[in-house]
């Protein structure tokens, strides 16, 4: 009964790994046949397959220029909105000391380009008045009629002078008449031009609503951070903001004017690249810095949200000065290259085992074949999930783990051979072997992926591709010694051609040495055969025993067989006496 247990855990196991391998493939197809987001094929980086180029120029006061730690800044926070996601394997660099330029892979979505071209710094604004985006009325002829442009004439100075942001003075006849004209559509108008502390005339995201904004009261700077998250109360997607300590007071300050007036006095703006993206109520006073934005939002609108208000704060603003599609630095012959040198790779490691280990090494290869089905399905999913792009960098990290992989085969089964050679069962010796060989494998993968981690934080955005896909594989390659390696071995270790020890099993005792009466004791061989052949395949057997010897045990044969010849001198001796 005791024998069958490790067959029926090595069962569960393999139907474990098969599960697992089914559910990975059933999420893809969801989000191939399903979600229609997914693909059957992982997807390639910017050095792999090209991509969109968007250049953007720092748009600064009486054009003078930026400050490298200003444009340095800059590149991070907008390396951050695209990389929200996952690991995006863009290319965001600075040129010309004023231009930011940023390389998306593939075609950019709508959402990649809001998220690089709404890179103005971001402004928090009271809503003084808002009305339809019309610019124009009907007449009593039923025709509509845009409104006139605002004579020169009309008072253009707030009287009384505006006590706060939110005073309604800032609304002179000719603010009043530019709102009426205001076309939200027209690409001559550039809201995010507009002074600090001037009104603001601007409209939505959508242009479904037109605004009239008082004066920065905060900026992007002041957010200390921003996620997204589900309300337990109401179910719906809601925006968290956390205020840095200056931002808390100016915030406090604000909700105290804002709350209980009349709408839309009780509005305040959040005004990125001189557009509204949100102009929630004001419905508490808020003293502590945490405040929260609810409304009709979806998962997808509230992450955005989250994201355009955490990496808003640039210290620039920058206007677009072109955008256009590039061709792939490497393309389809490097990667080819790079899935060679893959395929040389494992077809030399193949061969390595087939000649060490024999028939164990069709073990070592189902179970790199096993291996790379699901790291080849966990790449798709995560393409689709995180945005995950694999690069040159990224096939680099996969190749390398082929070498690894195939070290921890060479510390497993070297412990079975180990297992072997002090007189032990097959059987005996893959439990034992695994036993001792796993936490050797487990603190050297524990290596693997701590190196990745710490090479994914602190090194340059190309090269984290090459991190995250050694430690996926190496997390990997834990999983399939658990659910696979070891599994099998528990299974042919029982069938007659390895249980046997067949010479072509990789698992022969006598051809491994096995020919102990104790530790570090060997047994003569038994010469005889008329030919020699017995002879001399026993002779192959001591050699390799005694090439097998650690230090401690070549000392300790050294000083019997040294024990040994003194005592035959003085048995010599006494005889001539």
């Amino acid at each position: 009964m005791a024998s069958s247990t490790p067959v029926r855990h090595a069962w569960r196991a393999l139907l474990g790994l098969l599960l697992i391998i089914v559910v990975l493939a059933g999420v893809n197809a969801l989000g191939v046949y399903g979600f229609k987001k997914s693909l059957w094929t992982p997807t390639l980086a910017l050095d792999l397959q090209g991509g969109t180029q968007i250049i953007l120029e720092a748009d600064t006061p009486n054009g003078a220029q930026p400050t490298s730690d200003q444009m340095n800044q800059a590149v991070t926070i907008i390396r951050n909105r695209i990389d929200a996601s996952g690991v995006g394997e863009s290319d965001i660099s600075t040129q010309a000391g004023n231009q930011i330029v940023v390389q998306v892979p593939g075609q950019a979505t709508d959402q990649e380009r809001q998220r690089i071209e709404a890179s103005a710094q971001m402004q928090l604004r009271p809503v003084l008045y808002t009305g339809a985006p019309a610019n124009s009325f009907v007449g009593k002829d039923g025709k509509s009629t845009p409104y006139p442009t605002p004579a020169p004439t009309l008072r253009s100075t707030p009287s009384p002078k505006p006590t706060n942001a939110s005073d309604t003075s800032w609304i002179t006849p000719k603010l009043q008449a530019q709102f009426l004209a205001y076309d939200c559509n027209a690409k001559s108008n550039n809201p995010a031009d507009q002074p600090r502390g001037e009104p603001l005339i601007t409209c939505d995201v959508g242009n479904q609503a037109k605004y009239i904004l008082g004066p920065v009261e905060l900026d992007g700077s002041m957010i200390s951070n921003a996620t997204y998250g589900m309300n337990s109360q109401n179910g719906q997607w809601e925006v968290q903001l956390n205020f840095n300590g200056d931002g808390t007071k100016k915030f406090s300050a604000v909700s105290q004017r804002l709350y209980g007036a009349t709408a839309p006095l009780n509005q305040f703006a959040f005004v990125l690249d001189g557009k509204v993206i949100e102009a929630p109520s004001m419905n508490a006073v808020i003293t502590n810095g945490e405040a929260s934005i609810s409304g009709s939002f979806t998962q997808q609108s509230a992450q955005t949200l989250a994201d355009q208000l955490k990496y808003g704060a640039l210290p620039l603003s920058f206007k677009v000065v072109s955008s256009d599609t590039i061709s792939a630095t490497l393309g389809s012959q490097q990667l080819m290259t790079g899935l060679i040198a893959g395929l040389i790779g494992l077809a030399l490691v193949a061969v390595y085992s087939l000649i060490v280990y024999r028939a164990l090494g069709f073990v070592i290869i189902a179970s790199l074949g096993v291996m790379g089905v699901i790291t080849y399905v966990m790449l798709c999913i995560l393409a689709w999930r995180m945005g995950f792009r694999l690069s040159l960098a990224g096939v680099a990290g996969l190749i390398v783990t082929i070498g690894f992989t195939a070290d921890s085969f060479i510390v497993y089964f070297e412990r079975i051979r180990d297992e072997l050679r002090d007189g032990k069962t097959i059987t005996a010796a893959v439990e034992t072997g695994w036993s001792r060989a796993k936490r050797t494998i487990y603190i050297s993968k524990s290596v693997n992926i701590l190196a990745a981690v710490v090479l994914y934080i602190l090194a340059d955005a190309t090269v984290k591709g090459f991190a995250f896909t050694l430690g996926l594989t190496t997390a990997i390659d834990i999983a399939i010694f658990l659910l696979f390696t070891h599994p099998i071995m528990q299974l042919v270790a029982r069938t007659r051609f390895f249980g046997s020890g067949h010479p072509l099993s990789g698992m022969d005792p006598q051809a491994l040495g096995a020919v102990y009466r104790g530790r570090a004791q060997f047994r003569a061989p038994v010469l005889q055969d008329t030919v020699g052949g017995a002879a001399r395949k026993a002779e192959r057997s001591r050699g390799e025993a005694a090439r097998r010897q650690t230090i401690a045990e070549r000392k300790y044969a050294e000083e019997q067989a040294a024990k040994g010849g003194r005592d035959t001198a003085v048995a010599t001796k006494d005889g001539d006496d």
